[in-house]
């Protein structure tokens, strides 16, 4: 306890003599010097570089800081003879009961221009912020921590920037909303560009923010000194420095709006001491400057489509992952012409499989059932999908495509007809126009090809070469497992393209690193999707080669008690890669791994490992992981051939 400013030191920490230690008193640090009967209490600050004293050495008498050499009386705090730039003091004391130093009373904390910068993106509705807290960004976080401790935000410390960049990303995939990834200068920021790019490609709002060093030394090749708009210009939709003569609530404002109007990345770099100047600037709010980008296709427009899906005789649907705000819309249109809803993987869950006219992933990690329905379609209506190759849309049919993108719209090829507009609202519009239709219905098919499928998956799961579990199985169980509210992220692999095939979704959605594709996205965006959808179950499923990029997030999410459920398919090699080389004539090559046993890793960790080697043994081990409290691991040993 103080007593009119007095703290006790540990006595642990109290240095012996000829010594220096850092010690904290009362949360703030001290360097703490012994020399003979004496004792001497400085601030643990260097004046001319900041170094800490309490790191240093005493050398004949003199406390020399470990920075830079410069010299101090460790008693006293002042320098040699013909200086005056010493160091503050403190006073000491030495009782039976202890050691003591006199702290003064603390200022009040001064509002910051980091405080106007948070306060403005909590005023827009930003809630989450993955990161890393360093030495170029302490006050910011220092502003994070407070508004944390008001309840208006949550922070999750990762333990790499990429992670809290697929963190970001998958929350915006998610959400349709920004979260903030947040790293130091330099690596720390170069670190997010991945994670960024994926956003970027996948449209998902973000907003990056990057602690910089000093104004007075950027751009003089200082310590991380990168020119980080530079860097991050191609990855983002705006890139902002901070200065301190900034509006600076404005540039938040404007950051966030960027992020959500244009789907992508905003950056902000803050330099080091512009986050620590006092600032009265109000937060900006963000009333009257933001519009829900519900726009709806001209009603003549809207006619001539309804003309075309109303002679049609087996329209199919094709739903991208930018109609899932739309799933009801898109059901009764296909309701209304019997006709079969396929989805591009990205939307995998936005109709579920057992639907009547659901029929599953279109493309290369889809179902013959969708893939069958689209050649003997003859109209394809395609809904705010991106005709990307891996989905492989029959550019020789006729095609409606509806988008709210002018840019989307026949990106890849030429389409019959096209409707812009926001998914919901054009769907709609176009069901109501159609009145009679001449389309077959479609269930009976429908029905006829799953039941096909259905029977071809179950031998598949019944295959054992005694090397390990078929993919096949795995996804058989966890679709009998997975819980009907549960959100699925996704790393790439081969067991990305197995979870599209086998997985018989409910309707649970299913992110993923559609564009970029990049392993290492499964885990880190399970964190992210565990703050978009607070109180679902969140489930992980990778193979050991993406979960190995990130596998010390597992005591991410330990620390922080998210109860993720993740499946790792562990066949100890990258076996796609494996699979292209022999596909392009190559011999396998370097895609082998060397695994620990990741169900102890997890154990490890803090978390609940689980491992299973047998089909016979999968539900049992499968119901234990949906059973088991906080993050837990089920690590099946996968058969590499048997997918």
């Amino acid at each position: 306890m103080a007593d009119d400013g007095w703290h006790q030191v540990n006595p642990e920490d109290v240095p012996e003599d000829g010594r220096v230690r850092t010690v904290v008193v009362d949360g703030r640090s001290v360097a703490l010097s012994r020399c003979g009967a004496q004792l001497g209490a400085l601030e643990n600050r260097c004046p001319h570089q900041g170094g800490p004293l309490g790191e240093g050495s005493i050398e004949k008498g003199w406390l020399r800081c470990p920075w830079h050499g410069y010299d101090y009386d460790p008693i006293t705090g002042k320098p040699p003879s013909g200086f005056s730039d010493g160091v503050t003091t403190y006073p000491v004391r030495e009782a039976e009961d202890g050691v003591f130093v006199r702290l003064p009373e603390p200022a009040p904390p001064a509002r910051t221009v980091a405080d106007v910068l948070v306060e403005t993106l909590v005023a827009w509705g930003v809630r989450h912020v993955f990161g890393m807290v360093g030495h170029s960004n302490l006050g910011f976080a220092e502003a994070l921590r407070r508004a944390e401790q008001r309840g208006e935000l949550t922070y999750i410390g990762i333990r790499h920037e990429g992670a809290a960049a697929f963190a970001a990303s998958a929350y915006g995939k998610l959400t349709g909303r920004p979260a903030v990834c947040f790293a130091i200068a330099g690596p720390g920021s170069t670190n997010l560009l991945t994670g960024l790019y994926d956003a970027k490609l996948d449209g998902a709002p973000v907003l990056a923010i990057s602690g910089q060093v000093p104004s007075k030394v950027l751009g003089r090749g200082a310590f991380q000194d990168l020119d980080l708009s530079a860097v991050f210009r191609d990855v983002s939709v705006s890139t902002t420095t901070v200065h301190s003569g900034s509006d600076h609530a404005e540039l938040a404002a404007l950051a966030v709006k960027h992020a959500v109007d244009r789907r992508g990345v905003a950056h902000l770099v803050l330099p080091d001491e512009v986050q620590v100047q006092p600032s009265e600037t109000p937060a900006a709010a963000p009333d009257g400057r933001r519009d829900d980008r519900m726009v709806r296709p001209s009603e003549s427009a809207v006619v001539s489509a309804a003309t075309l899906v109303r002679d049609a005789r087996r329209p199919v649907l094709v739903v991208g992952h930018g109609a899932w705000d739309a799933a009801q819309e898109v059901r009764v249109l296909a309701e209304k012409l019997g006709a079969p809803v396929l989805t591009t993987f990205k939307a995998k869950g936005l109709v579920s499989d057992t639907h009547p006219l659901g029929a599953g992933v279109l493309g290369r990690s889809g179902t013959p059932v969708a893939s069958w329905l689209m050649n003997e379609s003859d109209l394809l209506i395609v809904i705010a999908a991106s005709f990307a190759n891996h989905t492989g849309i029959a550019a020789y049919k006729p095609i409606l495509q509806i988008d709210d993108d002018h840019a989307a719209i026949g990106r890849f090829d030429a389409v019959t007809t096209a409707l812009l507009g926001d998914a919901r609202l054009t769907v709609a519009a176009l069901s109501a126009a159609l009145g009679e239709v001449k389309a077959e219905d479609q269930r009976g098919d429908i029905a006829a090809r799953w039941q096909i499928w259905r029977a071809e998956k179950a031998r598949r799961a019944r295959d054992d070469r005694g090397r390990g579990v078929a993919a096949a199985a795995v996804f058989e169980v966890l679709s009998a497992h997975l819980p009907a509210d549960a959100v699925v992220t996704v790393d790439v692999g081969n067991h990305a393209y197995s979870l599209g095939r086998y997985l018989e979704s409910k309707g649970q959605p299913v992110l993923m690193s559609g564009y970029l594709g990049s392993i290492g996205f499964g885990y880190p965006a399970a964190l992210g999707a565990w703050a978009a959808a607070p109180g679902r179950p969140i489930v992980a499923v990778t193979g050991d080669g993406g979960f190995g990029q990130y596998a010390m997030e597992l005591t991410t999410a330990v620390k922080y008690g998210i109860g993720i459920k993740h499946v790792l398919l562990n066949n100890n090699a990258l076996g796609k890669i494996s699979k292209e080389q022999l596909a392009g004539g190559y011999p396998v090559w370097q895609t082998s791994l060397r695994n620990p046993d990741w169900a102890g890793y997890a154990e490890l960790c803090g978390a609940t490992g689980i491992r299973v080697e047998s089909r016979d043994r999968l539900d049992d081990a499968m119901t234990a992981l949906f059973n088991s409290e906080g993050p837990a691991l089920l690590c099946v040993e996968q058969d590499a051939e048997l997918l």
